[in-house]
């Protein structure tokens, strides 16, 4: 059960170190270059979308399915455990809204950046004439 949240981290990781890198100042040719790879990359990874979605699920299906531990009858393991499962479910879910978060900052930030360049056509279009 440990790998879909393996495979998540590593994306969230992947998408933080692509934000920073569309986020950094750089020659204009390099960000085109730049901006255009991550465009053609953008499409087939919107898969982490239904996949952290899919996880919150099963964190919700989980969480209305769980043992509670609140009587005096659970030892002190059981209650450590049932922490444990708190925490970690937390944790996961603070991980699939990265991931959405991230993938869209993504989107967005090549999205503005293709308008600007655009935009630059045109005005240098108008600026010939």
């Amino acid at each position: 059960m440990a790998l879909q949240w393996m495979i998540l981290t590593y994306a969230v990781a992947a998408e933080a170190v692509v934000a920073l890198l569309l986020t950094l100042p750089s020659p204009k040719v390099l960000k085109n270059r730049l901006v255009s790879l991550i465009s053609l990359i953008l499409q087939p990874a919107l898969f982490i979308v239904p996949f952290a979605g899919f996880q919150l699920l099963d964190i919700y299906w989980k969480n209305e399915h769980r043992l509670m531990c609140t009587s005096e009858i659970c030892t002190a393991a059981e209650r450590d455990r049932y922490e444990k499962s708190i925490f970690k479910a937390q944790r996961n879910v603070i991980l699939c809204a990265t991931a959405c978060l991230l993938y869209w900052c993504i989107f967005r930030i090549c999205k503005y950046h293709k308008e600007i360049q655009n935009l630059e056509e045109i005005e240098k279009r108008y600026k010939d004439q």
